[in-house]
């Protein structure tokens, strides 16, 4: 059963699923910043380690007060960094770009002041061009490259050559050949360990955005079918009433009150037709509502009680255990929709296992827990593969499977989780698990205000 509240619900799903999309693309964003910042502490560390080496070990000169400067710049853009992004969760592709450019900045004033296009350290633009190709889109990836470009040549141009041994065809023992290994060695690493970090990111973006992508589907889904739903709701109230005018009829037949079987089918198909008009009902009285107006605030036992009582009193079962193990009430408001995905779980497991049904309910920290139990023939391995996804019914029918879709749905909805498994002795088994922040009366009344 579907009621505009419903509609209204889940647009407001919706819209959250839509936002949630929205924060996964800022999360990824914001991982892989982390990473450029990670990365440019690991470049500081480096360059110290560096200098410090080629100044003390190879009594290399070099000018340290200008490169202790670049040194500090970077560090204190750094930690800058830091700060800005430690609270902050968007990250756009031009504040990437931003960092790319200020790393290659520093980069080439280290280069500048040390050697220049003789610094077997000059092949460090590669890593910069390739985390560019990772990270940010095309038109800023070229930017980087023609950047980098530019250093280069500006370095072949005005950078001095470090007073160097000239040692370049002593192999392994020559200084530059030494350093280029190094240099090699370093963006080896470096690309092996923060491309895979960032590929690991950009996959777990994608995959949520994708799981998203079909919540936000289904959703659309459930507002088309509650659309639909309120509209066949008005369109159905005359062709009910005239069913009533005829089983009236009937009953006060002569000819049919003698033949006690079919006096008694009319009796049931009476009954059947009043539980249809008070769904129609309900729908046409929630029909303008929002999420909350027609919610009834109660306690969870007298929900649960009620529930219980009405729906066995409608449906033919023949044993029905009702086991509530809730020992400490809790004030909550429910509405119609709550109460539709219960009933909707009952009657599965009842069209599956009409001789016995169990549901019992128990309370689990801050969580309500609801398990149902039939005797039926259980779940298909293919039916518990697609639990929950619409048109995939264990009925056999076609354009069948919505009832679970919708009970998940909800579930979800209400932060909940919905597990469906077959039971070893045979039957099978559902576990509702619903938070109970999403139904205290406190909380409700709040909202409300």
């Amino acid at each position: 059963m579907f009621s505009q509240n419903d509609v209204f619900s889940d647009q407001a799903a919706l819209k959250q699923v839509q936002a949630e999309a929205t924060d996964v693309g800022h999360a990824a964003g914001h991982k892989n910043m982390a990473q450029l910042i990670q990365l440019r502490w690991i470049a500081v560390v480096g360059q110290i380690t560096t200098i410090a080496g080629v100044t003390l070990y190879f009594d290399v000169s070099l000018p340290l007060p200008a490169m202790i400067n670049v040194l500090v710049c970077l560090i204190a853009f750094n930690i800058a960094s830091e700060l800005r992004w430690h609270e902050m969760r968007a990250v756009s592709n031009g504040e990437l770009l931003l960092a790319l450019l200020v790393d290659v900045a520093s980069l080439t004033a280290q280069l500048y002041l040390s050697g220049g296009m003789m610094n077997p350290f000059v092949f460090l633009y590669l890593l910069q061009v390739i985390l560019s190709a990772v990270l940010l889109e095309a038109w800023s990836t070229w930017t980087i490259v023609a950047v980098t470009s530019a250093c280069l040549a500006g370095l072949a141009l005005f950078s001095t050559p470090l007073a160097l041994p000239p040692d370049h065809g002593h192999g392994i023992t020559s200084l530059y050949v030494q350093g280029t290994l190094i240099c090699f060695a370093l963006n080896a690493a470096l690309l092996v360990i923060f491309i895979t970090r960032i590929s690991r990111n950009l996959r777990a973006g994608e995959a949520q955005l994708a799981h998203l992508r079909q919540r936000a589907a289904e959703e659309e889904h459930i507002i088309r079918m509650g659309l639909l739903a309120s509209g066949a709701a008005h369109e159905l109230g005359t062709p009910l009433a005239t069913l009533a005018v005829i089983l009236g009829d009937w009953c006060r037949m002569p000819q049919l009150r003698r033949d006690p079987e079919l006096h008694e089918d009319i009796v049931e198909m009476q009954t059947q037709l009043q539980r249809c008009k008070a769904i129609v009902s309900a729908i046409l009285m929630s029909a303008g509502e929002a999420r909350g107006e027609s919610s009834v605030r109660t306690t969870i036992n007298t929900f649960l009680t009620d529930l219980v009582n009405e729906w066995q009193a409608s449906r033919p079962i023949v044993s029905f255990s009702f086991d509530n193990r809730i020992w400490h009430d809790a004030p909550v408001v429910f509405d119609s929709t709550l109460k539709q995905m219960i009933c909707n779980v009952l009657d599965n497991a009842l069209e599956a296992s009409p001789q016995w049904l169990s549901f019992k309910a128990t309370r689990e920290g801050d969580s309500l827990v609801l398990l149902v139990l039939d005797a039926g023939p259980g779940f298909a391995p293919e039916m518990l593969r697609q639990f929950g996804k619409p048109y995939h019914s264990s009925k056999g029918r076609s354009g069948g499977g919505l009832g679970l879709f919708l009970v998940v749905n909800v579930a979800r909805t209400l932060g909940g989780t919905v597990v469906a498994s077959n039971r070893a002795g045979g039957g099978a088994s559902v576990l509702l698990t619903l938070p109970l922040k999403a139904i205290r009366l406190e909380e409700a009344v709040l909202d409300a205000h």
